[in-house]
């Protein structure tokens, strides 16, 4: 299976002086997702907990939503011409009875910005095909001060990026603020893909107590992987885009922005966010 980490030689260049040294990057290789042996789809990816992320993925187009659907998920041997494994293939089956919807291997045009839809087709796609309405209730109310420090503990617990400095990550946290699960991944999205999946393999969708944490900004379809999740809340460290705000305002998401330190904005879903204490703090 592929690594995590690679090395590579690099001139380093400081202070005018020159030297060569190893340097330690973050692997990316393609990941091809196949669906009952048809390929779906394919996604550059840092090696690890692939069937998470083909079972996250899964999630987000809308094929799977219970543990019990999944019937298994193998790397693909003979995916290349001589027969070797290259780890880099897997197979998801889905279990007898479980009805499909209509892929083609072009996706679902719904879920990735890059597709070439956008818009209300995009919304209401994502409205019509979740199976996990946010459906918080009690909602949940979160302080400002539990949103401000997150970023630190989701920093502290990137343990690829203190090596690399090129991991995105994302983390689940608990209303409470308690660090449920994080991933790394070159791609923000993969990280997404491989929480949900380990909730879907460990019977814990729809996240529906659920903050989820991202590092960077929050797309639309970091927003469309949460919402098919049922997370009622997400927040990222820098902007979200206007298609993602649209989405929390059509199906209820609380997205926080901008999230540093004590300071944030937040563009939908203000209910969850305990701004009383906000006020009498002021």
């Amino acid at each position: 299976m592929g690594r995590v980490t690679e090395r590579r030689k690099v001139l380093r260049i400081r202070d005018g002086q020159v030297s060569s040294r190893p340097d330690t990057l973050v692997a990316e290789e393609p990941l091809e997702i196949r669906l009952n042996g048809r390929p779906l789809a394919i996604t550059m990816r840092t090696p690890g907990d692939d069937f998470a992320l083909a079972a996250g993925f899964l999630v987000s187009e809308g094929v799977l939503g219970a543990t019990e659907e999944l019937q298994s998920i193998v790397y693909c041997a003979g995916a290349t011409q001589d027969g070797t494994n290259t780890y880099n293939v897997v197979d998801v089956r889905t279990a007898p009875g479980v009805v499909l919807p209509d892929i083609t291997l072009e996706r679902n045009v719904y879920t990735t910005s890059s597709c070439g839809l956008c818009g209300k087709a995009s919304l209401d796609a994502v409205r019509t095909q979740t199976r996990f309405a946010i459906d918080d209730t009690p909602p949940v109310r979160i302080e400002p001060s539990l949103l401000a420090g997150l970023p630190d503990r989701l920093r502290e617990a990137q343990r690829v990026f203190d090596r690399t400095g090129g991991l995105h990550a994302a983390a689940l946290f608990s209303e409470a603020g308690e660090l449920l699960d994080i991933r790394e991944d070159v791609g923000r999205h993969n990280a997404v893909d491989k929480l949900v999946g380990r909730a879907l393999q460990s019977g814990g969708l729809p996240l529906s107590r659920a903050i989820l944490l991202v590092s960077g900004r929050a797309s639309f379809e970091l927003a469309q992987k949460a919402v098919m999740a049922g997370i009622p809340v997400l927040a990222a460290v820098s902007a979200p885009s206007s298609l993602a705000v649209d989405l929390a305002a059509e199906t209820g998401l609380t997205l926080v922005g901008f999230l540093r330190g004590p300071n944030m904005n937040v563009y939908a879903g203000e209910h969850r966010i305990a701004l009383r204490a906000v006020a009498a703090q002021g």
